[in-house]
């Protein structure tokens, strides 16, 4: 009975603000009503209500009609708990009957609630006998490091299609091409925080539980979570059975997902309300950030309408603690002996400074039925890591005065057989994926995947398509445009694309264990990757290779091939100085970020570690090269493993690089 005059007593209070506010506010004070009074206590809930009430009708009169600011920053000194009205505050003198009636009002209703919570001599619990509502669900975060920004994904929850490309994920529907996103979220309603939440997480050297809100989507989002991280596919199924639209969501892709991440720890509550929940999560084998938001019905069982998860680039409050050469070095060895250990990564890495290799070792096993240990002299798959050849090739023909970067396609490919599209896009548009050229894996890829045999043979596939977007207008990562790059190679040069590589940069560089070889012919020391994707364990990824990798993509090389290639770049024995600088340096913003330059991912966000280079990733197989000019690093790392094995290691290293 108590509780029900109390109830009605506080939305009686609510329904005394102005009317903006109650629009705002009202439903979301009284979904609270049980939790916060447990909380802080039913005179505080209400005290906490008459000075909102006060404020409104008193200090803030033009509420009354003004629409509230959403987003506004909450004001210093504010004497409410919840500081559910926060927003500007008029500057003009009110009158002095204004004063009167807001007094009048708070202290009759002040009276009221006195003489309520007076009753029994206490005030009553609303819930239980315990102090404060238990803890939801508490997933303990541990600190962690900056993501350095590389060009390869966050966690790669699905293969991307397209051969060479690399992997990522948007709530496990659609691979992404570059790791970071950088998307603004704020706390909705003045940066209020809900009862039962804990918004801000403070990084340090221990472990801190960050609580989920204790309303619908905290509890859906809570239910996920626990779900997601204990990897058990009937708890999987019944997360699932909560969501409206199943979409093309299913058990087995979040299975692949969770041993991909290793799971999530929940790492800060960003924006709560009853019926939508956003924060920020850290992959658990990883430095890698997401933003989660989630969104459900009003009406019980609250079916889940919005999932979304997204790869950020890790918040600047979440800091990576710089380690000294030495220190990392150890680190490095612990982190590949453990992940090796539990079969997350298998490859080869290499790390140098000023030329000097500092670090080598090699993991896993290169071919699983022979049992054939990965050597340092193993050939991976690289993927998209191709492109920095193609590019590079590009660029020593520009600096022999053979190709103009304005210049179109079709000034090249005088028989391209859509004219309109070779007329349009330039070949520095092709450089930056900035042509709206499309791509070449999907459906026809899959149907022709053996007959693609020369790269004149997807121009013939893909050739009469139209652009997808208006050249320059856009950022969007193409195979196509590099594999139509190779083919200006080819026609320029008056070579095959693999003979002008061979010749004019394996060879300067000495890059003898690199090349694109057919998949039907016998490479001593090339590996065989093993893909996940797909479910039943490790495989060979044979059934997704083309027949031999193109200037979009795909070829072979080993660590210290990678680390060749840096050096020769250094050193200015394939292009010269300028030509260098016009290869490396970003020039389009891309979705995550950091800048695309031509063939190479170029990192500026911290200028004391720029780095750059490229990554690259499809099924069973996964590549990072990552050089910095000013200090000397080039890590290289290479794995016959789904993405981001490659990737984990390449971050690890970057973003603990000691300062100069």
């Amino acid at each position: 009975m108590a509780q029900s005059m109390l109830r009605a007593l506080y939305r009686g209070l609510l329904y005394l603000h102005p009317p903006a506010f109650r629009k705002r506010f009202a439903e979301e004070m009284l979904w609270i009503f049980d939790e916060a009074a447990a909380t802080h206590g039913i005179l505080g809930l209400f005290a906490d209500g008459l000075v909102s009430l006060l404020r409104q009708w008193i200090v803030r009169p033009e509420s009354w009609h003004a629409p509230l600011a959403a987003n506004a920053p909450a004001r210093a000194g504010s004497s409410a708990f919840f500081a559910w009205e926060h927003f500007e505050v008029p500057q003009d003198r009110l009158p002095f009957y204004r004063w009167m009636q807001g007094s009048v009002i708070s202290v009759g209703m002040l009276s009221a609630v006195w003489l309520m919570a007076g009753q029994g001599g206490r005030a009553p619990r609303l819930l239980n006998d315990s102090a404060a509502p238990p803890i939801s669900n508490a997933a303990w975060a541990l600190p962690s490091t900056s993501s350095h920004g590389s060009p390869a994904e966050f966690v790669a929850s699905v293969p991307d299609g397209e051969g060479y490309g690399t992997a990522g994920l948007s709530d496990g529907v659609r691979a992404r091409q570059l790791r970071q996103q950088d998307k603004a979220v704020q706390v909705a309603i003045g940066g209020r925080s809900v009862p039962g939440s804990l918004r801000y997480f403070a990084a340090g050297s221990r472990a801190t539980a960050v609580e989920t809100p204790k309303t619908p989507a905290g509890e859906q989002f809570s239910a996920w979570l626990k779900s997601f991280n204990t990897g058990d596919r009937a708890q999987m199924e019944e997360i699932l059975t909560r969501f409206k639209d199943r979409g093309g969501r299913e058990v087995s892709g979040m299975l692949g997902f969770r041993e991909r991440t290793g799971g999530f720890d929940l790492r800060k509550i960003e924006e709560s309300a009853p019926l939508r929940v956003s924060g920020l999560l850290q992959e658990r084998d990883s430095d890698q950030f997401a933003r989660f938001t989630m969104e459900v019905e009003v009406e019980a069982p609250h079916k889940i309408t919005r999932f979304d998860l997204d790869a950020i680039p890790r918040p600047a409050e979440f800091p990576v603690e710089r380690m000294s050469e030495s220190e990392l070095l150890a680190a490095l060895r612990e982190r590949l002996e453990k992940d090796s250990a539990a079969d997350k990564f298998a490859g080869a890495v290499i790390v140098a400074k000023d030329g000097k290799v500092i670090f080598n070792g090699a993991y896993g096993m290169a071919d699983r039925e022979k049992k054939t240990p990965n050597a340092l002299d193993t050939k991976f798959r690289i993927g998209s890591m191709n492109k920095m050849f193609t590019a590079t090739s590009i660029l020593q023909l520009v600096q022999a005065g053979k190709i103009a970067l304005a210049d179109p396609l079709g000034k090249y490919l005088t028989d391209y057989p859509n004219k309109e599209f070779a007329s349009k896009v330039t070949i520095q548009q092709l450089l930056t994926h900035t042509g709206g050229t499309g791509d070449i894996f999907g459906p026809e890829f899959d149907a022709h995947r053996k007959e693609l045999r020369t790269l004149q043979d997807y121009v013939n596939l893909y050739g009469k398509r139209n652009l997808e977007f208006e050249p320059g207008s856009r950022w969007e990562y193409s195979n196509y445009g590099f594999l139509l790059l190779g083919v200006v190679v080819e026609r320029v040069s008056g070579k095959s694309y693999y003979d002008y590589v061979s010749e004019n940069i394996y060879g300067p560089a000495g890059m003898s264990a690199s090349g694109s070889l057919t998949e039907e012919q016998n490479v001593p020391n090339r590996s065989i990757g093993y893909t996940r994707f797909g479910g039943n364990g490790l495989r060979p990824n044979t059934n997704t290779l083309p027949y031999r990798g193109t200037s979009a993509g795909g070829g072979y090389s080993t660590v210290g091939d990678l680390l060749k290639f840096a050096n020769v770049l250094a050193s200015h024995k394939v292009l010269d100085a300028r030509n260098t600088e016009l290869l490396t340096m970003g020039k389009v913003n891309t979705a995550r970020g950091v800048k695309y330059a031509f063939g190479f991912m170029d990192d500026d966000t911290d200028p004391a570690f720029r780095h750059f280079g490229h990554g690259g990733g499809a099924p069973g197989m996964n590549g990072e090269l990552e050089i910095y000019p000013q200090s000397g690093y080039v890590i290289a790392v290479l794995a016959n493993l789904d993405p981001p094995a490659a990737g984990r290691i390449s971050d690890f290293v970057c973003n603990r690089l000691p300062k100069n």
